[in-house]
């Protein structure tokens, strides 16, 4: 009776010491392994593209079709493209483009400063669309009254000098000095006195010889 005790607890110490042994090893994981072609999103647009002019380094992006009315958003450089989405209806110099990091996404350049590149996907003309409406100024500046009294003065009215008529102005007469013509001809006494001296030289003359 108590070899077979000591034969059992020789067994269960033998399979104690086999257990604390014994290292389970990992089992491999097994992942499902993707079969088709994953798709890479590229940022080359399809369809028709403006690029700016290589003369210039960059231009103005803006809210309109309008550089007055609308304000500046951006600006488009050199090398890059921007989808063309259609034309302004009230002036068709203006490309409305695709421009992401503002509100709609949706920017206008001046057609004169860009090249419309013409999509593989698409050759038609570009279609006319509404300009946007123009935005309003957030505020309207007014002056305070009683501030712009405080730096302005009152305009005190200046009294005109009065107007005194000069005096009378005569006017000069003069009297007709015109003499009377004489009755005997200023010829007459030039030819008399040439004769008279002529006579003088004649009588000279031959008293001297």
């Amino acid at each position: 009776m108590q070899v077979r005790k000591f034969a059992f607890l020789s067994i269960l110490l033998a399979g104690g010491m086999l257990l604390a042994l014994y290292i389970p090893s990992p089992a491999p994981a097994v992942a499902q392994q993707a079969t088709g072609s994953i798709p890479t999103v590229t940022g080359t647009p399809s369809g028709p593209t403006v690029s700016v002019d290589p003369s210039l380094e960059q231009i103005d992006v803006y809210a309109g079709p309008s550089s007055f009315n609308y304000p500046a958003i951006g600006v488009l450089l050199t090398g890059v493209k921007a989808p063309a989405l259609g034309r302004a209806r009230d002036d068709t110099n203006w490309i409305m483009i695709r421009y992401y990091g503002v509100p709609g996404s949706i920017g206008w350049v001046y057609a004169l400063y860009v090249s419309l590149n013409r999509g593989a996907e698409d050759s038609s003309i570009l279609p006319l669309v509404d300009s946007p409406f123009t935005p309003t100024p957030a505020s309207t500046p007014t002056i305070n009254p009683t501030l712009a009294a405080a730096f302005i003065g009152t305009q005190v009215a200046t009294r005109l000098p009065t107007y005194t008529p000069p005096a009378s102005f005569a006017i000069p007469t003069f009297a007709d000095q015109t003499q009377p013509p004489s009755r005997i001809p200023i010829g007459l006494l030039i030819f008399g006195f040439l004769f008279i001296g002529a006579l003088g030289i004649v009588v000279s003359f031959l008293r001297g010889r």
